[in-house]
């Protein structure tokens, strides 16, 4: 198989692909094309969707998977996948798939399974899981809430700056399904075969100081993983949550390409 030559870069819950913008930016300088999908009915601006939320209260797990199969189906090539938080699921599940050529997950949400729940973790979620009601609903994110799960290394000037410009509502059912698959029979919408030794290699990328997703979820995550294929793990010290945007991403984005490169398959 020749180089990849095609990125697709898939956001998380509470942002929009406005998250990816410097990363975009760095990989279409190095001649690659760039691709970052909104989730179904999220392609509008941060605005809109803080405006109004109905989307974000529409969307299903499915839904953004159907619409990324169908995106990736179209390219000539299998693309280089990187995703952060839910996004590093969406890599997890198209690479389960058969799709992709490699995958990156940027301090990603656990799949299915992965049992662990770090105290900052819990404390980080806690504003959609604490009413059950919210299963119907997009909640939005305080300013210091979004400080202590996404930029707890940035100052508060700063951690406004990008609250103002990235924070969208998420959707509280998929929050609450997530949180309940490990106790539903049969598999769930973020279920993968640990044992798929047909999947494309794997790397997961951790933030020290990530409160959200915090690094032992991702080597939960990673260690679940017994098939006969590459599966990584890299931590960055020092990070938060929002790495995409921290200071220091071109390290993290150069990383991720050259290591998705060397072992695309």
């Amino acid at each position: 198989m020749s180089t990849p030559d095609t990125i697709v870069l898939i956001h998380g819950f509470w942002v929009t692909p406005r998250s990816w913008e410097q990363w975009i930016d760095h990989y279409e300088k190095r001649g690659y094309r760039v691709l970052a999908p909104a989730y179904p009915g999220f392609e509008v601006e941060v605005e809109s969707l803080n405006a109004d939320p109905t989307p974000i209260e529409k969307v299903t797990v499915p839904q953004i998977v159907e619409s990324l199969e169908t995106l990736i189906r179209g390219l000539e090539k299998p693309p280089v996948l990187i995703g952060h938080s839910a996004g590093g699921v969406f890599v997890q599940l198209l690479l389960d798939r058969g799709h992709g050529a490699a995958g990156v997950a940027i301090n990603s949400a656990p799949t299915e399974g992965v049992a662990v729940v770090p105290l900052t973790q819990i404390k980080s979620a806690f504003p959609v899981l604490r009413n059950p009601a919210n299963r119907h609903r997009a909640v939005a994110l305080t300013h210091e809430q979004w400080h202590y799960a996404f930029t707890n290394t940035f100052t508060e000037e700063e951690s406004r700056t990008l609250y103002e410009r990235y924070a969208v509502p998420a959707s509280g059912r998929i929050f609450w399904d997530s949180a309940l698959a490990t106790l539903r029979p049969g598999h769930q919408d973020t279920y993968v075969d640990y044992h798929n030794d047909a999947r494309a290699p794997l790397l997961f990328v951790s933030g020290e100081l990530d409160h959200l997703m915090p690094p032992k979820v991702q080597r939960s995550n990673a260690g679940h993983y017994k098939s006969d294929t590459v599966t990584e793990v890299k931590e960055y010290a020092g990070r938060p949550h929002l790495l995409p945007a921290a200071p220091g991403w071109e390290e993290v984005a150069d990383h991720a390409l050259s290591w998705a490169l060397a072992h695309a398959r």
